[in-house]
C-alpha cells in the first residue's frame, strides 16, 4: 500500500499538484513507520520534505531532513547516492533559510558522496553551490 500511495504522489508531485503529493508522500510515511524498511522509510521522508521544500515550508521540511538523515546514517547499507541526494535537500534548505555555514558542509559532504559514485552532474551542482557560498 505504501509504495502505492509513493507512485500517487510522484505522479501528482510531476502533475505539479503539491497538496495531492504531499498527502500521498504523508500517508506512505506513516505505514512505513510501522514497518521494518528504514531506509525506504528514509527514502520516502526524503522525498517529502523535497516537496514541502520546493513549495517553500522550510520549517515543515527541516525536521524530515533530519529525520532522513539519521535514518541514513544509521545504516550500513544506505547507498551512498540516496544518502547524498538527501544531503543535498537540507543543504538547499540551509540555503534558502539563511544558513550559508551550514549549507556549504553539507555541500561539501554531497559533493564527495556524488564523486564517489560517479554521479557528475552531482558534483557539479555541489561545486557551483560551494563556490556560491563562498563568494
Amino acid at each position: 500500500m505504501a509504495g502505492s500511495l509513493v507512485g500517487l504522489g510522484q505522479i501528482e508531485r510531476d502533475l505539479n499538484n503539491t497538496k495531492a503529493a504531499i498527502q500521498h508522500y504523508g500517508e506512505a510515511v506513516v505505514i512505513y513507520r510501522g514497518g521494518a524498511n528504514p531506509l525506504r522509510l528514509a527514502h520516502t521522508i526524503r522525498h517529502l520534505a523535497d516537496i514541502l521544500r520546493e513549495d517553500g515550508a522550510l520549517e515543515s521540511a527541516r525536521p524530515l531532513y533530519e529525520e532522513s538523515l539519521r535514518l541514513y546514517r544509521a545504516h550500513a547499507e544506505t547507498a551512498p547516492l540516496d544518502l547524498a541526494n538527501a544531503i543535498r535537500g537540507f543543504a538547499l534548505l540551509r540555503g534558502a533559510a539563511g544558513e550559508p555555514k551550514e549549507a556549504k558542509i553539507l555541500w561539501q559532504e554531497a559533493r564527495a558522496l556524488y564523486a564517489s559514485v560517479s554521479v557528475q552532474a552531482g558534483v557539479e551542482e555541489s561545486e557551483i553551490q560551494i563556490s556560491q557560498l563562498t563568494a
